[in-house]
């Protein structure tokens, strides 16, 4: 049997190993890997629950995958939070205020608040809104990952390579990178999201967090933390204790979750233990043990209650009402253009906020949403055409959603898919206002029968001359919406040719 002093010296290289295997499936997601893109995804219970609720029907990946992890769960407590969770490795990584000697930590009964949000979560769910799955762990790093870190990292190699291309020894370096890696893993062009401030922000207030005690986030506020906690009440490997404890209070003092108790003989928590074994070397004693137990662990105060439960379901109802009135007070904003396959307001109840598709996006066209889907879409992704459009021959925002959200159409299905519909602004457009050529958006469309056709006509020139031109027109019957006529439309500031969210013409006659 391997020693707990072993496997705690080996627990900083699996969170190390399995951090760089979620950065690696970040980099290369949309691209054949030898696991899939969305592991972590797939291994998170909350998110394929709250899909399951809120779809009304089951992906079998997110299945598999959230058994797995209760399972693992079931036998060895909260490891995954001490051993695999990117999220918790980066806290553990973050510089952290343990409490000192004789000093308490806040109220237990702070940890009660992500068994308050675990329950919201889940009823929201339930009344078909993930709005709140944005506090999932995982779409958390990887939303922050993929929107405000890997962008901002461009950023820097960009401009650091004018500067390395100066020293001529390193020349060859930035050329074999420039043939090999741009284009590829790294995009030609630097990828930007409207919101990678808010996001970035948000995520740096949860690292900041351990200023107040070492991992804040996973002990008071983590979702997926409260599910595999309630799991791990009844999980086989515990830590226990022994008569031969001093009550030195040295492995309550190490304890990074603070869930090692001095009043109750300094038990630990198995809800509350991440398997971290921070604890195991600072006993001289030998008295604390990693056994097998089959009796369920003692409820503590701030364990859910039935209260807490009502509590919550008060606030998702109240929360689910906001949403749906603020969706029947008006019809969905002009601009709302979903991904191939995803229109309408069921996308909601499948989407889990992930960023997956707005990372593989190669335009760089998907955004997560702040505003043009209401508080209930918040963080879901829109295509907005100015700074990328829906590229005609990529399919890959289908291809990477781990709860098919977007569906996984084939590449002619894409391309026949509605999005949006163009319109031509007369009053900006070059042709029609200034009488100056301008038929960009017509040679800009990839449809094979183009959904922008020219008008010739000849106008007066302000010299009295004869000007023929040609004018653009857009055929909404042919128009599937994707954008690059408004991306590439040579004005400055608000583009001539824009995208609005598809018109059912049907409808219209």
């Amino acid at each position: 049997m391997i020693r707990a002093h072993t496997l705690r010296k080996l627990r900083p290289w699996v969170q190390a190993l399995a951090f760089a295997l979620f950065i690696v499936l970040l980099i290369g997601a949309g691209k054949t890997a030898f696991v899939p893109a969305d592991l972590f995804f797939r291994l998170d219970p909350l998110a394929g629950l709250a899909n399951i609720l809120a779809a009304r029907r089951i992906v079998p990946s997110l299945l598999v995958g959230g058994l797995i992890a209760l399972v693992a769960a079931l036998a060895l407590g909260r490891a995954w939070c001490g051993w695999l969770c990117p999220l918790g490795t980066l806290l553990d990584w973050t510089p952290a205020r343990r409490s000192k000697k004789f000093e308490p930590d806040p109220s237990p009964r702070l940890r009660q608040v992500k068994y308050f949000l675990l329950i919201a979560i889940l009823l929201l769910a339930l009344l078909g809104n993930l709005t709140f799955l944005f506090l999932d762990p995982i779409t958390l790093i990887y939303r922050t990952a993929a929107t405000a870190a890997w962008p901002g990292l461009i950023a820097l190699i960009t401009g650091v390579e004018p500067l390395l291309y100066k020293i001529p020894f390193l020349q060859g370096a930035v050329n074999w990178f420039e043939s090999n890696v741009r284009g590829g893993i790294v995009p030609m062009t630097q990828p930007l999201y409207g919101l990678n401030v808010l996001i970035g922000l948000t995520f740096i207030g949860v690292l900041a967090l351990n200023a107040i005690r070492d991992r804040f986030w996973c002990r008071y506020l983590c979702p997926l933390g409260g599910v595999l906690g309630l799991v791990s009440k009844v999980a086989w490997l515990r830590r226990t204790v022994g008569d031969v404890c001093i009550e030195c209070q040295r492995c309550a003092r190490a304890c990074p979750t603070g869930t090692i108790d001095p009043d109750r003989h300094f038990a630990s928590d198995p809800a509350e233990c991440t398997m971290c074994l921070e604890c195991v070397p600072t006993c001289s004693r030998a008295g604390q043990h990693f056994v097998g137990l089959l009796k369920p662990a003692a409820w503590r105060p701030y364990d859910p209650t039935r209260r807490q439960l009502l509590a919550s379901a008060g606030a998702a109802i109240v929360a689910a009402g906001l949403f749906g009135a603020e969706r029947a007070a008006g019809r969905d904003h002009e601009r709302l253009i979903r991904p191939p396959g995803s229109q309408g307001r069921e996308f909601l109840s499948k989407c889990i906020r992930c960023g997956i598709c707005v990372k593989v996006c190669p335009t760089a066209g998907l955004q997560p949403t702040l505003d043009r889907a209401g508080w209930g879409g918040l963080w879901t992704p829109v295509l907005v055409p100015r700074l990328g459009h829906c590229d005609y021959g990529c399919n890959a925002c289908g291809q990477a959603c781990p709860t098919e959200a977007i569906p996984r159409l084939s590449l002619a299905d894409k391309r026949v898919a509605v999005i949006g519909h163009a319109y031509v602004d007369r009053s900006r457009c070059l042709p029609w206002a200034s009488d100056r050529n301008c038929i960009v958006c017509e040679e800009m469309c990839p449809l094979p029968e183009k959904a922008i056709v020219l008008e010739e006509a000849e106008v007066q020139s302000p010299l009295g001359e004869t000007v023929a031109l040609k004018r653009p027109i857009v055929i909404l019957e042919r128009c599937i919406g994707c954008g690059i006529c408004e991306n590439r439309c040579p004005l400055g500031g608000e583009a001539a040719i824009r995208v609005f969210a598809p018109t059912d013409l049907s409808a219209i006659g």
